[in-house]
């Protein structure tokens, strides 16, 4: 009879129904997903989500924004890239991905050899969504992103297994 939480977008819509725009804020939470456990996926995982609104915003906003934080988290020389998705409550939505860390792009194990890894989704808010909060999509836009916390530790601490952070192995988390 109960249903935890998928996501943490929720806080989103209190939020913009709670208080007039413009709005910036960052979302984290621990969610469950029905995801089989692997070295880069796991059921349950701390996510970070980010939500802007405002008047003359554009997807350019939100490329920039990401690209300027994966550049803070993973070094100047990271590259961003967004695939065309599909996430229920943005439209455009997009794959966010980051070019490897380990192998500058050329291909390696860690990135099935693509040069690129996985970082989260993000997209455009859905007219829909600011109509079912009484806001007007005609006066305001903006986007929305999210990204798994233990993904990015991972990635920045060479972490070759997210399971390691669930298996409270003294020697791995000693180092944080």
């Amino acid at each position: 009879r109960l249903l935890m939480r998928t996501h943490t977008s929720p806080v989103q819509i209190r939020t913009m129904v709670a208080q007039a725009p413009p709005i910036r804020i960052v979302i984290p939470g621990k969610v469950h997903r029905n995801d089989a456990a692997d070295a880069t996926h796991s059921p349950i995982f701390h996510q970070v989500e980010g939500l802007c609104v405002d008047t003359n915003i554009t997807f350019s906003d939100l490329k920039g924004t990401l690209d300027h934080a994966m550049k803070a988290l993973f070094g100047s020389d990271v590259k961003t890239r967004f695939f065309p998705s599909f996430f229920p409550f943005t439209e455009p939505s997009a794959d966010v991905q980051i070019s490897c860390i380990f192998c500058g792009g050329k291909g390696c194990r860690k990135c099935k050899h693509s040069g690129w890894i996985e970082m989260g989704g993000a997209g455009w808010v859905d007219p829909d969504v600011f109509r079912n909060v009484e806001l007007d999509p005609a006066e305001w836009q903006g986007f929305a992103f999210g990204f798994g916390i233990e993904r990015i530790a991972m990635l920045r601490h060479g972490i070759p297994d997210l399971r390691m952070f669930w298996e409270n192995d003294v020697r791995v988390l000693g180092q944080f």
